[in-house]
């Protein structure tokens, strides 16, 4: 096992704030620290695909104007901006942000020599700019914070009756305060080690794993990180097991091998730009900490089909900040005791879900994400709203999208929990695509001058209703299980059927074009963004159906072999099953093609709608031979 160095000590510079430095006491600052190598722009594309240029840091002080003012330029072919960088117009800048912490991400297993201490590199987020103009994801969501921010000040001058219940008017606000906090559920397992579904299917549905104590490797490394993340300033709220896993065994030393488990670590929210870049950097840490103790950490979305996937269920919150300095939180009601939200939360609630098709394609951009979201496992494929039973029970709904956390000793941590984004989900962008769209809400309840009880009437309105704002025939709060209380056919008319591709969810764009204003108002997101967004989506979906879907499918269709020799008459069939599915999937004949190569062949013409089927029907076609084969395999004796 190789220990996280110096995890327990203060000799290592962890996190800058550069607001708080002049120019001279950074230089000062970091010359304390020679362990200190390297200076790293970390910007981020609309993928989210974080920029890492290993710059030495004498460069750094010999130009830090620079960096501080300036701009580092870079080739645009090495970040995904498709549409805006291109071949004969690829220049692209990072700047540096000031105004976010940078934090040293340290390489533990290279020590400097003349220090004795891990070597560093500065990572500094920055921006990236082409023609002028900043096109990436860290500021999409600095527009968007910059404008919910100068919008929502403007509502409330122009509509005071948003402030009477609070006692105050517009000019005693003297800045709009908006905080988000991920959490982060993430796999790991011993290298090499292959799941076993069933197993892990009976543990889930048995719930042998939730919150249990962590063990062995896994308790070390868990408690590693969560102490690193003190050094960063994260301030960790917990970690503990997740529902997902199976019983670890001993090897002839002791130690635990064949370790298979979910996790979540906590931490506390910030503000939101800073929160993005934390939730970012946290993964790095988990990740690094994990594998230094031997053990491989994945962030997809749903790495084993049949078990639950990994979310990271993203909580959001507005306060005013008052010229006395006193914080109030405006999604909070100012009697707890009468009202689940403030008139400003329910815009808020229904602006997110009224706009969300055209949310979900930032939130979900890859067949990862789209594979957790489907019915059961807790999904959240509904785009619907708890509120709680009573103003005295909080909302403790699983099943639905957006969810209200309320306290009622502690207003100032009333929020919305979204439950759909997943660990590697782009937060910059979900969050931009979040505010622009509560923005909008908010601004409609303002002007129907409704208050919070009519609203909250609004929002709980039956489909056929009609609303100030919402969808006639939708419905938008439910505190019933929706898998259980719906069908599933009154699921997809009463909350929208969610897309079953990424083409499907990108295809929302143009599907809900007045939405698509709603995330470009106040020039956050222009049509140029979106389309790049749109495309390199396109590009990764086809992609990955190609070079990872299929290679992976080929590989499981060749595992499916003939086990039994002798003649019987159910083996027989269930094989002749099997085969069957097996030769439809990978084997051309002579008169059609399998469903491997049409597939290729659809997607080399570019013929997305109806590659969009062939993978759903492909999804399909895998899934029943994963259930014939298991019929098959388990009759056999020999």
């Amino acid at each position: 096992m190789k220990p996280v160095y110096n995890v327990l000590k203060n000799d290592l510079l962890y996190v800058i704030k550069p607001q708080k430095y002049s120019k001279a006491e950074l230089i000062a600052l970091l010359n304390k620290h020679p362990e200190i190598k390297f200076v790293s722009l970390a910007g981020v594309d609309l993928t989210g695909n974080t920029t890492d240029e290993k710059i030495p840091i004498e460069l750094f002080y010999n130009n830090i104007d620079e960096f501080l003012n300036g701009s580092i330029q870079t080739d645009g072919s090495s970040v995904v901006l498709p549409g805006i960088a291109t071949l004969n117009n690829g220049k692209v800048d990072l700047v540096a942000d000031i105004n976010a912490n940078w934090f040293v991400d340290y390489n533990f297993e290279n020590i400097d020599p003349e220090t004795d201490k891990p070597i560093g590199s500065l990572r500094i987020p920055a921006f990236l700019v082409h023609n002028n103009v900043m096109v990436d994801s860290r500021s999409i969501l600095k527009r968007a914070i910059e404008n919910f921010q100068k919008s929502l000040k403007e509502i409330l001058r122009q509509y005071p009756h948003l402030l009477e219940e609070y006692g105050i008017r517009s000019e005693d606000i003297d800045s709009i305060i908006m905080t988000s906090a991920t959490e982060l559920e993430f796999w790991v397992k011993t290298p090499n080690d292959e799941a076993d579904q069933e197993a892990l299917s009976a543990t889930q549905v048995l719930q042998e794993s939730y919150w249990k104590r962590t063990k062995g490797v896994v308790r070390t490394s868990m408690e590693q990180a969560l102490l690193l993340m003190e050094r960063y300033k994260f301030n960790p709220e917990m970690g503990h097991k997740e529902v997902g896993g199976i019983q670890a065994r001993l090897d002839n030393s002791g130690n635990l091998t064949h370790i298979m488990e979910q996790l979540e670590i906590d931490w506390k929210y910030d503000e939101s730009m800073q929160a993005a870049d934390n939730d970012r950097f946290v993964r790095t840490i988990i990740k690094e900490v994990f594998r230094l103790n031997g053990l491989e950490v994945t962030f997809q979305a749903k790495p084993i089909d049949g078990v639950a996937g990994s979310g990271k269920h993203t909580h959001i919150g507005v306060a005013a900040k008052l010229n006395n300095g006193k914080r109030i939180n405006l999604f909070a009601p100012k009697n707890m005791e009468a009202d689940y939200t403030s008139a400003i939360g329910y815009g808020a609630l229904m602006g997110l879900l009224k706009n969300y098709e055209v949310i979900n394609p930032f939130i979900s951009a890859n067949i990862d994400s789209l594979n957790r979201l489907k019915p059961g496992f807790e999904a959240p494929v509904c785009i619907v709203s708890s509120l709680g039973h009573t103003v005295h029970t909080p909302s403790r709904n699983r099943t639905v999208l957006v969810g209200l956390v309320r306290d009622m000793e502690n207003p100032l941590s009333t929020r919305f929990e979204v439950r759909s984004p997943n660990p590697l989900t782009n937060v910059y962008l979900a969050l931009a695509a979040l505010y622009q769209s509560m923005l909008d809400g908010i601004r409609a309840a303002a002007e129907s001058k409704k208050t919070a009880k009519e609203l909250e009437a609004d929002l709980s309105k039956n489909p056929g209703d009609e609303s100030i704002y919402l969808e006639k025939d939708r419905a938008y709060r439910s505190e019933e299980d929706v898998f259980e209380h719906f069908t599933p056919e009154e699921r997809n008319k009463y909350f929208g059927k969610h897309p079953a591709t990424v083409y499907e969810n990108v295809c929302s764009f143009d599907k809900y074009p007045e939405r698509v204003e709603v995330l470009k108002a106040g020039e956050v997101v222009s049509d140029k963004i979106i389309r790049s967004f749109a495309t390199a989506a396109i590009l990764r979906w086809e992609t990955e159906i190609q070079n990872r879907l299929i290679p992976e499918y080929m590989d499981f269709v060749r595992i499916c072999t003939k086990l039994h020799s002798a003649q019987d008459e159910v083996d027989d069939r269930n094989w002749a099953r099997v085969n069957s599915i097996r030769l439809y999937l990978m084997k051309d004949n002579e008169n059609s093609k399998s469903l491997f190569n049409h597939i290729r062949e659809v997607a080399s013409q570019e013929k997305y709608a109806e590659l969009s089927e062939l993978q759903i029907e492909l999804c399909n076609k895998v899934n029943e031979l994963k259930e014939a084969y298991n019929i098959y395999r388990r009759n056999i004796i020999d």
